[in-house]
């Protein structure tokens, strides 16, 4: 539209109908600036030099319990290229479901330095921190791995997460995931919402200001910085662990990096129901930790919008126009983010569930202005500024991120 005819649709147009058509427009112009983002992002990654800085690293590895691909994601951990490591697993018990894989995985790899270690201090309501806090104390190196039980890396994972500290000035280094999903509407749709979303915002607020959050699936950092932050003791009491880790190490002065290397994580089949409250759970966790970036987000939905440019438009031209901007512009920051960007498969396979996608999490986003309340591991809690507090009505303590989708 050239300038004269946008000028002329204003003065035509009552004033509230041309502020929505204008305020319409906000999405298309976020999926241009995120799909430039992903550009400049993986462009430069992909173009920059290997570094051969490699210090002993202490992989952590808190678990709960096992999924669909348990055994394949532990094992990938024992066949890094990469010259010194350890891998420490914490359970709460041995009695996990998980302990019998372990100790098949430390007879298979005996050339590799694994340990089991059972129970933990109780530090705060958030299980796994407690985990990482006894896991820490253990691990016999400065690098600190963190990733989820459902994470599956490369062979070149160590390599690429732990050349970075090179620069004493970087404080954590986190990393993008890939989905590997059971044949599941909801695992899908999950996947295909980190890959083709989340991680389009993750990229803007990179270019724009830096990243200043961690990514639960992987974050690197060291026992340095950790004792910066208080230890994890600072954040036992959590429920965004990931989050704070990286954002309280930001607030000290470390660099948070994103890594060009994406691990793989699972996401199993859920019923509707416990689709939706995840996604509510997660959707109100972001607004309790980043309430003015997560109101900024309406911004973001293109879908909703472009469905209320076409209704109230002037005329047929332009709401195709919305619509049309909206399919084509939603797709190629999906495609160039999740599919060229990340190369999730999920995503470069389902990519035309996208716009159902959007249509869901819109759904989801209103919800979660609904209450502070969460329903987490079969219970509920409130969030008071980031803090888990146990809802009046439960009766026990389940304060731990689920090994299944512990980073979202």
């Amino acid at each position: 539209m050239s300038r004269a005819a946008f000028a002329a649709l204003a003065f035509a147009l009552p004033g509230w109908r041309f502020l929505a058509l204008a305020m319409a427009a906000a999405p298309l112009a976020y999926y241009i600036a995120a799909t430039f983002a992903a550009l400049r992002f993986f462009l430069h990654e992909r173009g920059r030099p290997n570094t051969s800085h490699a210090p002993a690293v202490s992989l952590l590895k808190p678990v709960r319990g096992v999924d669909f691909a348990s055994y394949e994601n532990f094992a990938s951990f024992c066949t890094q290229e990469y010259p010194e490591y350890e891998i420490l697993f914490g359970v709460a018990d041995r009695a996990d479901p998980a302990v019998p894989l372990i100790e098949r995985l430390i007879a298979q790899f005996p050339r590799r330095r694994i340990r089991l270690l059972a129970g933990s201090e109780e530090l705060g309501t958030n299980r796994k921190v407690n985990k990482l806090a006894r896991l820490a104390r253990e691990a016999q190196h400065d690098v600190l791995a963190l990733t989820d039980g459902d994470v599956r890396v490369g062979p070149r994972y160590l390599h690429e997460v732990v050349a970075p500290f090179a620069d004493g000035k970087v404080g954590a280094v986190t990393s993008f995931y890939r989905g590997v999903a059971e044949k599941n509407l909801g695992a899908e749709l999950e996947a295909i919402g980190a890959a083709s979303d989340f991680f389009a915002g993750v990229l803007m607020a990179n270019w724009m200001e830096g990243i200043t959050f961690g990514l639960g699936a992987s974050i690197v950092t060291t026992k340095e910085w950790v004792a910066k932050i208080g230890g994890f003791a600072a954040i036992a009491d959590m429920h965004s662990d990931d989050y704070e880790l990286g954002h309280r190490i930001a607030k000290a002065g470390g660099k948070v990096l994103l890594s060009r290397e994406a691990v793989w994580t699972m996401y199993p089949a859920q019923t509707a129901r416990g689709f939706w409250q995840h996604q509510v759970r997660w959707a109100r966790t972001v607004r309790l930790c980043r309430p003015l970036s997560f109101a900024g987000l309406i911004f973001t939905h293109g879908l909703p919008w472009a469905v209320l440019a076409a209704l109230i438009a002037p005329a047929p031209w332009i709401a195709a126009a919305y619509l049309l901007g909206y399919l084509v512009l939603r797709f190629t920051m999906a495609w160039t983010v999740g599919v060229w960007g990340v190369r999730d498969d999920v995503l470069r396979r389902k990519l035309w569930l996208v716009p159902l996608r959007d249509a869901i999490y819109f759904a989801v986003w209103l919800a979660s202005f609904g209450s502070n309340r969460i329903h987490w591991g079969g219970e509920e809690f409130r969030m008071e500024k980031g803090r888990l507090v146990r809802a009046a009505s439960a009766q026990s303590s389940v304060g731990e991120t689920a090994t299944t989708n512990s980073h979202r």
